[in-house]
């Protein structure tokens, strides 16, 4: 049998009533094809395997029919039939899978220790992504913009936005993945996915802390917003603005402490780290949305010190100028509660 791993991935499957759950939470009413939407169940869970053995696309799901693996699974379909069945999919159905993903994610971690420690906390993460398609007819493909090489251009693609979760002794899981246009904007649905991977993280036995991550994208009401019904911590990069920096400026001078990145020297006097950064932490009221009351969060800045660089250079090569009067060139802030 090709793919032998998969012996004891279906034996969990039907320990967590995967089966069961796709039949009760996911249907197709009408199809578009005749018998398109039959046999759903068998097919999705094919669709399922030939991805654990490392099928990245319809054509590849061919993978299930070599060997003994018929013996393995009720039914095993050839590649054009799972197309087919996943043609027929829309938004609803996409919801209803999600349903059927949350439950099937408790009910893994009842079973097995993939999420070792989220009694006492857990992380979970949001971002997006521009992946390419190819093709003149590619349903939702749309020009979006993503960094190449560390320079923006514009892509032809697909966007999904997806979110995990994680803990101290665990890998990433995916909670939610939610498949958009190219040209979506990555916030777009963020504060609906942040609250459903909090819930999913709940019925997984998140009983402590849960600290939501993000980037710039997401620091909006609607994901704070989200944070804040959910119970959830919170951790997000803001975009800088007049605002933000005159928060960041009205900081003092003595409450920054540089940050040890990798490149750091450290000073021979004093035995401080000089680093291309200093950071600071500030308490500041801010509201989201319908949340009437302000609330305290921790606002952090940071400041890039580039003539620190130079300072470095000076004392390995005995400059008598003077630069640790200069401050900030640069600033950015992240905000978290």
């Amino acid at each position: 049998m090709s793919h032998v791993g998969l012996v004891p991935l279906r034996g969990l499957a039907e320990q967590t009533r995967l089966s069961q759950l796709i039949a009760q939470k996911v249907s197709i009413t009408t199809s578009r094809v005749t018998s398109g939407a039959a046999n759903l169940t068998p097919k999705l869970l094919d669709v399922i395997a030939g991805m654990c053995a490392g099928a990245d696309s319809i054509d590849d799901l061919d993978v299930l029919r070599a060997g003994g693996m018929p013996t393995l699974f009720d039914g095993v379909y050839a590649p054009s039939t799972l197309g087919t069945l996943l043609r027929e999919f829309s938004f609803g159905h996409g919801r209803q899978l999600e349903s059927a993903l949350r439950e099937h994610l408790a009910a893994l971690t009842e079973r097995t220790a993939f999420l070792a420690g989220i009694h006492e906390q857990a992380f979970v993460d949001i971002d997006a992504l521009l992946r390419p398609v190819y093709g003149h007819a590619k349903q939702g493909a749309s020009y979006g913009h993503t960094k190449i090489a560390g320079k923006q251009v514009l892509r032809q693609g697909l966007s999904p936005l997806g979110t995990t979760i994680s803990t101290e002794h665990s890998a990433p899981v995916i909670a939610e993945m939610r498949l958009r246009a190219g040209k979506t904007g990555s916030g777009k649905g963020a504060g609906r996915m942040v609250a459903q991977a909090i819930a999913t993280a709940r019925a997984a036995g998140a009983s402590g802390k849960i600290l939501v991550g993000g980037d710039s994208a997401y620091s909006n009401r609607a994901v704070v917003r989200a944070c804040q019904r959910g119970n959830a911590k919170f951790s997000l990069v803001m975009t800088k603005n007049p605002a933000i920096a005159r928060a960041i400026a009205a900081i003092p001078d003595t409450a920054w402490s540089p940050v040890r990145y990798p490149g750091a020297v450290q000073d021979p006097d004093t035995g401080a780290w000089i680093s291309d950064a200093e950071v600071a932490d500030k308490r500041a009221p801010i509201r989201a949305g319908e949340l009437s009351n302000p609330y305290q969060v921790r606002s952090t800045g940071r400041r890039s010190l580039p003539t620190l660089r130079y300072l470095i250079r000076c004392r390995h090569r005995s400059c008598s100028k003077d630069t640790s009067a200069s401050t900030s060139t640069t600033s950015s802030g992240s905000v978290g509660v």
